[in-house]
């Protein structure tokens, strides 16, 4: 089986929102061809599952999740409590995970500090290639491959055989689901940033006050705060902390020490 091909890349693309369920089909075929069902999530903060064109749940009109399973979208809190979304925070490459831990191709020391306790219950499976899909505007989608044998916790074999292959068109399906569903956009077009705006939010990014950001600029404190109201109203952001963390979202400013 060639798993990894441009055709399965193009099948797995939506275009437009009738080609939501063609590709999610596509997708479904290719887990089911690794012996898995794909629990496809657009955004782990909600619990709304992707849907088609029609507005029909893909979940269950395309990738086979019953009535008869233990389904995320009526967990309300799943994004908080399963270790599995809490993982796609920590972690951009595919991983997997059982009641054992969670195993990467390159170490992550974040996963281990991750609790695996009750794993079954809290992650609604027994074990699960995870593919985390982190999208603009600090979103971040994944997709959850699980086994259709419910009692195997082993896939350090599949992890190697197709994790490359899925983690593609894992990313390649919610990136452009979400672009093509994306009704709303997350930031006003006028969100650009002055070079001043910039500075301000990076002096505030490490903890800096006014006054000592005004000190260290040569500005009155006045003259800081404008730059940094100006900013949070681009950003459309309710404080000083959201609009220093979507600056740092779209790459103006960096969260590192």
């Amino acid at each position: 089986m060639q798993l990894l091909s441009q055709e399965n890349i193009d099948a797995v693309r939506v275009t437009s929102p009738e080609g939501i369920r063609p590709a999610a089909e596509a997708l479904h075929r290719i887990a089911l061809e690794c012996g898995m069902r794909a629990a496809p999530a657009h955004d782990i903060a909600d619990k709304r599952t992707p849907v088609d064109a029609d507005g029909n749940l893909l979940a269950t009109e395309v990738f086979g999740w019953g009535d008869g399973d233990r389904v995320w979208w009526r967990n309300s809190r799943i994004a908080l409590d399963s270790p599995l979304t809490t993982a796609c925070r920590f972690e951009s490459q595919p991983f997997w995970a059982n009641a054992e831990g969670f195993r990467t191709l390159e170490p992550n020391a974040y996963l281990s500090s991750i609790d695996i306790g009750n794993f079954e219950t809290r992650a609604l499976t027994r074990a699960a290639i995870g593919v985390p899909v982190h999208l603009p505007f600090g979103q971040i989608g994944a997709v959850s491959f699980n086994p259709l044998d419910r009692d195997k916790t082993d896939l350090s074999e599949d992890f190697v055989r197709y994790s490359d292959a899925l983690g593609l068109y894992a990313r390649t399906f919610i990136a452009t689901y979400v672009q093509i569903m994306g009704s709303t956009q997350a930031l006003p077009p006028e969100s650009r940033l002055s070079k001043r705006e910039v500075e301000c939010l990076r002096w505030a990014a490490i903890g800096k006050t006014d006054l000592e950001i005004s000190m260290i600029m040569s500005r009155s404190r006045a003259t800081v705060r404008f730059h940094i109201h100006n900013a949070a109203t681009k950003l459309n952001a309710v404080n000083r902390s959201q609009t220093v963390f979507k600056a740092a979202q779209l790459g103006y400013i960096s969260l590192q020490n």
